[in-house]
């Protein structure tokens, strides 16, 4: 057989990931914050961006003249982004003013605690005891580390540790500084008055069979009736097993802006982006002027031509992803229409798949544009996600979502009787005789998602 060599021709096609592909991807599934603070970095990164003062429509026709491999037709560019049926939000002219202004900050459980530790009258080795020992209490209220450890790290005796931390556990909220969920229960008690000898063994002895409803088992080894199981049980439950729940940590979230609002107008819902938050981007005239000047630098004019690229696919990129959202935020509210009108009950499944086909996109174009998006409806603030959900087909074909079904689940359990409360079975059961064909299973997920236990642990005794 002979060997030779020989240059063959062949045509092929393949999907490229640019650079401008990524950063419109990555683009889209920003939040309203997010693309601020990304805009922010490239007015720093390309000094022909700069913050636009003028209305949109006021855009004057900017190209880069020279050489014909840098020139762009920037009025076309606007023509083709442009859309009929796109509302902006109205632009009005007064100062900006920032949320965190009007938000004042409530003091986190640690500062609340040093407060009080500041009004007691302590020695100075004693306080700084306390002030460590608050140092290692978690957002729950709970000391993270033992006696042991505190002693060890601060040089002093156990029995020191052991006193300034029951001075810290007298302390507001009460339960505060507790090592574990029996001890934090036992604190509250004490600082109610109401401790006494069954509560103390149904904590220590008895918690996990408590919350197993074993109640016969605790009746039978405390040597009491039923019904003082469902007495004690009541007293406990009033206790907060995470005590430092309701103080603020420091980086929670104070507000969130929705990308968009829907307001119904004469029967009809009409979307507005909110455009106040992200800053509009526009070329810098000075480069402009530069660009458009006689001398011109072979190296200048190919540095600012790039720059002047990147100035426009980000602009272009963004005003994709506007346009993107805006589709999407319109496909979504022509589905769930009636939930706007009339609640929960109405609200429709949904999967990205029909918004993809309605948008005429791709899936993952619609999970990432509802990423970390808001909107604001008549109905209140809703993340975009909750639009999508699973659900179950009716026996007449018809689609209800998950939500629903969790509603309906909801509402008839908080209408039963607490001594003979509803099994799984029994709402399965019910709501097939409304149309929805579900299975026992699938009730017992849909309780559990909603943070509600099951009959046996509903179910008083007396």
């Amino acid at each position: 057989m002979q060997v030779n060599f020989s240059l063959n021709l062949t045509q092929t096609q393949k999907l490229l990931m640019t650079p401008e592909l990524k950063q419109a991807i990555t683009i889209l599934q920003l939040s309203s914050l997010e693309l601020t603070e990304y805009i922010e970095n490239e007015l720093v990164e390309n000094p022909i961006l700069e913050i636009e003062d003028e209305e949109y429509e006021d855009q004057e026709e900017i190209g880069a003249p020279g050489e014909e491999d840098y020139n762009i037709e920037w009025q076309e560019y606007l023509e083709q982004c442009a859309d009929a049926d796109f509302v902006r939000m109205p632009k009005e002219e007064k100062e900006e003013k920032s949320f965190e202004n009007f938000v004042s900050l409530a003091p986190t459980l640690q500062e609340y605690l040093l407060n009080q530790l500041f009004l007691m009258n302590i020695d100075k080795r004693s306080f700084k005891i306390g002030e460590f020992l608050i140092g290692n209490i978690d957002n729950r209220g709970y000391l993270t580390l033992s006696i042991r450890e505190a002693a060890e790290i601060l040089k002093v005796r156990e029995s020191e540790v052991e006193r300034v931390l029951k001075i810290v556990q007298s302390f507001d909220p009460p339960g505060v500084g507790a090592r574990d969920l029996k001890e934090c229960l036992i604190i509250q008690l004490e600082q109610k008055g109401i401790l006494d000898d069954l509560l103390r063994r149904i904590i220590e002895e008895h918690l996990e069979d408590l919350a197993e409803a074993k109640y016969s088992r605790i009746a039978e080894r405390l040597n009491i009736s039923l019904s003082k199981v469902q007495e004690l049980k009541d007293i406990i439950l009033t206790l907060d097993p995470k005590p430092g729940r309701n103080f603020a940590s420091g980086n929670e979230t104070q507000y969130i802006i929705p990308d968009a609002s829907v307001r119904k107008i004469n029967d009809e819902y009409i979307i507005l982006m909110n455009d106040t938050v992200t800053p509009k981007l526009s070329i810098n005239p000075y480069y402009r002027s530069l660009l458009n000047s006689e001398d011109k630098d072979p190296g200048a004019l190919k540095f600012l031509a790039k720059r002047f690229e990147s100035a426009l696919w980000l602009i272009k990129s963004i005003e994709q992803r506007r346009m993107t959202l805006y589709k999407v935020i319109k496909a979504i509210i022509d589905v769930q229409k009636e939930f706007l009108d009339n609640g929960i009950a109405y609200l429709k499944r949904l999967t990205l798949k029909q918004i993809a086909d309605k948008v005429g996109v791709h899936e993952s174009t619609v999970s990432r544009a509802i990423n970390g998006k808001y909107i604001q409806t008549p109905r209140g603030i809703f993340e975009l996600k909750f639009f999508f959900s699973n659900g179950l087909e009716g026996f007449d074909g018809s689609a209800i979502s998950a939500e629903t079904i969790k509603k309906m689940i909801k509402e008839m359990i908080n209408a039963e009787n607490p001594y003979n409360p509803i099994s799984d079975q029994k709402i399965a059961d019910e709501l097939k005789e409304k149309g929805i064909n579900i299975s026992r299973r699938t009730v017992a997920k849909y309780r559990e998602e909603i943070g509600i236990p099951c009959s046996a642990k509903r179910k008083r005794l007396a």
